[in-house]
This record gives structure tokens, C-alpha cells and sequence, in this order.
């Protein structure tokens, strides 16, 4: 079990800033604008040989009509039930809010250690200035710039002192499962009906889950790691800083993943936006399962399910071997479907095929169906092997590679297709000088 310390307080204390500073990344959005961190955001930070993991959370606001910053609310709460420890931060050029009261009020009642930590003291004028968070009635403090790193050495040995002595849990090497579509389309929905629990906010406004949140998923005897990440935009709709960053995180996502849940919405069906995501998805050669999302607001008829389908592989053909689901995020339909889907498609991904069986069956194949002959050359392929790397790639060794052209490449891999199960995952053909 990871030992956990969570950072929490106000909008606009900082606390994002220190994330980074402790995670040594860019993982939370920092940005002037309040409530721009929404989600819990998790980092790992490593000092005097101990390592923690580290939570962003979202500024607390009391009695606020906004629908997000009451979600913000209810994340910082879980947040803090999570942590080992928890950092409060105040900003010594503001002084005490009511929100700092309300915070503190809260913390209190929790039996856990609290560090208060008082942020942009950027010089030493301004550490008088901090005496007055006393009244906060947490003890004593620490002082720091979140912003240059000035007394965080200080905080961080205190910090190690008061976490917990567990031993440390090691991930074992396990799928990452990537949640990827456009705003909107039910992502949230989906990490929350697979976990069952608030995972992440969910409001119906679009772009509302603006850093990814990776959780371990152990249930029901599936084993994996989940991210869920920022709605992907088309580039004209992106026009905050905030929004590109959540792109780019998204894209991110879909690099460090191995298979990706490609959301889209059932009501509007596969559009452009989709299909730049499949085209992420293939280039950077992950697996994919396409999730028909709100199923339930169809009007459906005989073989509705079946002609949508169809439709939406007549899209992206050539590529058209993956699994195609129809869910309900919101009302769990077919939820347990996606988690078998998942285990199928990881082990399509990791299927080995021996080079003897490859030469019995392919070398059969290419003799019955040559590649056509270039330049009144004949080609011959004498030998097939699959490659030893990540993704199911193989290489077929002839006389003449680079006169083979693009229709034989996928007539080649529409033959493996056939013989063996690589559904949802794109497959890599190389022909390569004997």
C-alpha cells in the first residue's frame, strides 16, 4: 500500500504549483483561473529514500452555486479520506479567508496529521506576516514559495517523518487501459461505473475532466490500470491554454496505454473527430475497443446494433478487426462485457506465434499467391518470422522488399487475420532483403 499525503486548500493557494514542484512534472494544469485543477491528480515524490505519492485536489469553496465547485468539494473530501497526511495551504499575501476558517474547521475534526503550509513567502519580509495563520488554531507552520522552491527541503523531511511505516506496493506489471474520446461522451461515466465509486467528477458540461486520472482497477478478477483523460477537441475548439494542455494530455494517454476505450456517442455516431482518434490510436499501434456509448437513447429496431456497426467499419476500413461494444455508462449496460473484451484484446496483443507454424502456413500462402512481379522481376519470399517487440509485428524476408507494394501488405495481413486472433489490435508487416 502507497503512502499517500494530499494537498488541499482554497483556489489560488498554490497548491498545483507545489504538486509539480514535489512530482518534478507538469502534471497538473496551473493556471490563474479557480477551479482549473477539477479532478484529484496523482504524482509520486521520492526524499531521504522514501517514496509517496503525492494529490492535487481542487480548491475547496463553501456554499457555492457552481456546479463544479461543489464537485470540487466532494473530490477534496475524498482526497483527504485517501491521504496518510494532509498539506494545507494558505497564501501569506492574502492573509486568513473565510475559506481558509472553513478548511481548517474541517481538517480538525479529521484524525489525521495536518501540515499547515503557508505559501509565497518569496521573501524574508513576509515571514512575520505568517504568525497570523496561528489563529487557525493547527499549530505550528511551515513557510515556503511553492513558486521558486524555497523551504520545501524543510516541509518534505517533516513530511516523511509523519508518514506511515507500511511497506511499499509494487505494481505488477499490467495492462494500461486508456479512456479516450470526445468531450462529453461519458469517459467520467464510465471510470465511475467501472469503479464504483466518484472516481472523478461528473457534471453534464463538456470538458469537465481536464487532468487524467490513473487508477488501479482489481476486481472480478480483472487486473488492470485505468486512465481516464481530458476530452480530445477539435484543434479550432482549443482555444485556451488549459484546453491544449488537455489535449496534449490526452495524447499522452493514448502514448503510455497499451489499449485504448475509444468513446463515441451513440446519438451522433462515428464523426471526425472519432476517426483522428482511431488514427492516434493505430499510429502509436495500440489496441482498441470502440464503446457505442449511451445505448439507451437509441430507438432501436431489428439489427439496429448490427447496421451501425457496419457503418462505422465502413469508416475506418482498411482497419475494421476490432471489437465494436454498446453500453451504458450511466445505467452500467454491458459494463462486465467491456472488462472480458479488455483481457481478450491484451492477449491477442501478447500472442506469440512460433516461426515454424508461421513458415507452414505463410510460405503455403505466398506460393499459392505471389507478390506481383516488378519490373519483370519475380519476387520470393523464403522465409516468415514474428518480430520480438511490443507490438505483433512480423517480417517477411524476400529477394526484392522494396517492390512490394501497399494492397499485398494488407492482402498479407488480412491472411493473419484469418488464421489467427488479433482482434482490436493493429498488426506491423515488414518485408525485408533475405
Amino acid at each position: 500500500m502507497s503512502k499517500i499525503a494530499a494537498i488541499v486548500g482554497r483556489p489560488n493557494v498554490g497548491k498545483s504549483t507545489l504538486f509539480n514542484r514535489l512530482t518534478e512534472s507538469r502534471e497538473a494544469i496551473v493556471d490563474e483561473v479557480s477551479g482549473v485543477t477539477r479532478d484529484r491528480n496523482y504524482g509520486s515524490c521520492t526524499w531521504n529514500g522514501v517514496t509517496f505519492s503525492v494529490i492535487d485536489t481542487g480548491g475547496y469553496v463553501k456554499n457555492s452555486d457552481d456546479i463544479f465547485e461543489e464537485e470540487i468539494n466532494k473530490q477534496v473530501m475524498l482526497a483527504v479520506e485517501e491521504a496518510d497526511v494532509i498539506l494545507f495551504m494558505v497564501d501569506v499575501t492574502t492573509g486568513i479567508s473565510d475559506l481558509d476558517t472553513g478548511v481548517a474547521e474541517l481538517l480538525r475534526k479529521k484524525a489525521k496529521p495536518v501540515i499547515l503550509v503557508v505559501n509565497k513567502v518569496d521573501n524574508n519580509e513576509l515571514i512575520p506576516e505568517a504568525a497570523e495563520f496561528y489563529r487557525l488554531g493547527l499549530g505550528d507552520y511551515f513557510t515556503l514559495s511553492s513558486m521558486t522552491g524555497s523551504g520545501t527541503g524543510e516541509l518534505l523531511d517533516h513530511l516523511v517523518k509523519l508518514l506511515p511505516d507500511h511497506p511499499e506496493e509494487t505494481l505488477p506489471d499490467i495492462p494500461r487501459i486508456a479512456i479516450v474520446g470526445r468531450p462529453n461522451v461519458g469517459k467520467s461515466s464510465l471510470v465511475n461505473s467501472l469503479l464504483g465509486e466518484e472516481r472523478n467528477i461528473v457534471t453534464p458540461l463538456a470538458g469537465t475532466t481536464r487532468d487524467s486520472i490513473f487508477t488501479r482497477f482489481n476486481k472480478f478478477s480483472h487486473d488492470f490500470l485505468l486512465v481516464d483523460t481530458a476530452g480530445l477537441r477539435k484543434k479550432s475548439k482549443v482555444s485556451e491554454d488549459i484546453e491544449f494542455y488537455s489535449v496534449m494530455r490526452a495524447i499522452r494517454s493514448i502514448e503510455s496505454s497499451d489499449i485504448c476505450l475509444l468513446l463515441i456517442d451513440a446519438t451522433r455516431g462515428l464523426e471526425s473527430q472519432d476517426m483522428n482518434i482511431i488514427s492516434l490510436i493505430l499510429n502509436n499501434n495500440k489496441g482498441m475497443i470502440l464503446l457505442v456509448n449511451k445505448w439507451d437513447l437509441v430507438t432501436k429496431e431489428n439489427n439496429t446494433a448490427l447496421a451501425i456497426e457496419k457503418e462505422i467499419k465502413a469508416k475506418t476500413a482498411p482497419f475494421t478487426d476490432y471489437p465494436v461494444l454498446f453500453i451504458s455508462a450511466t445505467n452500467k449496460q454491458r459494463i462486465h462485457r467491456i472488462l472480458e473484451t479488455v483481457d481478450r484484446v491484451n492477449g491477442n496483443r501478447n500472442r506469440k506465434i512460433s516461426t515454424s507454424e508461421l513458415n507452414n502456413v505463410f510460405l503455403r500462402i505466398v506460393n499459392d499467391n505471389p507478390p506481383p512481379a516488378s519490373r519483370g522481376r519475380h519476387i520470393k519470399i523464403k522465409y516468415v518470422t514474428q518480430l520480438p517487440v511490443y507490438t505483433p509485428s512480423f517480417a517477411f524476408f524476400c529477394n526484392y522488399p522494396d517492390s512490394i507494394k501497399e494492397p499485398y501488405k494488407r492482402f498479407i495481413e488480412n491472411r493473419i487475420r484469418e488464421k489467427y486472433d488479433f482482434s482490436g489490435v493493429p498488426l506491423r508487416i515488414f518485408f525485408r532483403k533475405k
